[in-house]
């Protein structure tokens, strides 16, 4: 068995897109994936599994119980660790709120420029093929970096604050 990260983009958000973490666990089982244990109710699930689930049999299976299609991003859990612990501003005195990590479906094509257009002045940010590592002190809302990130990257992400990275990696071990 290995284990792998799952992250749902863009549920429970809002009041939009319900999705109890009860019934995520139940639809990763029922997909033959074991250990299934979520983080807050943001999407975010360590489990085990033979070989990586399938994000669309994900996704389907969703829309099939809840009637809306998140995207779902699968990440082996060595991977998910070595991304995660490559994070250049993981030691800059901030609060974890402040540092985000884009996790990629694949290398970006990213437009540098745009990004550069749209940082704000105190923000720094670093893109290599598997993310986009941001840190915002102002904090990510007023970000115009972190607003246009996934199209300027070129390809789908999912972001995750250092709160949540460092509770994932916890699970992983």
């Amino acid at each position: 068995m290995m284990k792998f990260v799952i992250l749902l983009r863009g549920i429970n958000v809002g009041g939009r897109n319900s999705l109890p973490m009860k019934a995520l666990r139940t639809i990763l089982e029922s997909l033959g994936c074991e250990s299934v244990k979520t983080y807050i109710q943001s999407g975010n699930v360590v489990l085990s599994a033979p070989a990586a689930p399938d994000a669309m049999a994900i996704t389907d299976a969703i829309e099939r119980e809840f009637g809306f299609a998140p995207h779902v991003l699968v990440i082996p859990g060595e991977r998910f660790k070595s991304v995660s612990r490559a994070n250049p501003y993981r030691n800059k005195k901030a609060e974890g709120k402040q540092v985000h990590i884009s996790y990629l479906a694949g290398p970006a094509s990213a437009d540098v420029e745009g990004l550069e257009a749209r940082k704000g002045p105190s923000e720094e940010f670093t893109v290599t093929n598997d993310a986009l590592y941001l840190f915002a002190p102002d904090g990510i809302a007023r970000s115009k970096l972190a607003n246009d990130a996934e199209k300027l990257l070129g390809v789908e992400a999912t972001s995750r604050n250092w709160n949540t990275v460092r509770k994932l990696l916890e699970m992983l071990d």
